[in-house]
């Protein structure tokens, strides 16, 4: 499949020529994730974004006509990197009012406090012991990803990616713990 050009593996990929679909994708999928990480700078993120990218391509094989491979991928992990971007912003002032409204809701209702703070200490112990100590470090001691660097002898980088790991947890959990833990996942 090397020799083929992209116009005839786009033609085969229309045809649901899987293995074309794969040479496309071991041609450009580096050139995708680069573009990705350089404007994210998140691998997950960069990741996910050129998964959807190529998702997009199988699904729509049957109408793209494109002329450019290439070009058209790399416009395409542009676009979805900058709606990724809008997103996170968007995600971010959801949580933001959403956490106010929360404190707000359970100072008033003690009993419903305690029952999510157990909650949240149910998921928290779910939770890798090396990821499980970074959240605790971050969010009930409030140290900067530098301090819990410095105490748990490791790079910052390291926290970072544990803190996310953390949080791609619970948010894939937030069902057991309703309100609370929108609070304690705000950005």
């Amino acid at each position: 499949m090397k020799e083929y050009s992209d116009i005839v593996l786009m033609k085969m990929i229309s045809e649901d020529d899987e293995q074309a679909f794969a040479a496309l994708y071991q041609r450009y999928w580096q050139d995708c994730y680069q573009t990705a990480i350089n404007m994210i700078h998140l691998r997950d993120v960069a990741q996910d974004i050129v998964q959807e990218v190529f998702f997009k391509i199988w699904e729509k094989r049957y109408e793209l006509h494109i002329v450019s491979v290439k070009a058209y991928l790399q416009q395409a992990t542009r676009n979805r990197v900058l709606n990724a971007i809008r997103d996170f912003k968007t995600d971010g002032e959801f949580y933001n009012r959403l956490a106010q409204i929360t404190v707000e809701l359970l100072q008033e209702n003690h009993v419903l406090l305690r029952e999510h703070e157990q909650l949240l200490d149910m998921l928290i112990r779910t939770l890798p012991d090396d990821c499980r100590e970074t959240f605790r470090l971050s969010r009930i001691e409030n140290l900067t990803y530098k301090e819990i660097a410095v105490r748990l002898q490791v790079a910052e980088k390291t926290v970072e990616k544990r803190i996310s790991k953390s949080l791609q947890h619970f948010r894939h959990h937030y069902h057991l713990l309703g309100i609370y833990l929108l609070y304690m996942l705000r950005p």
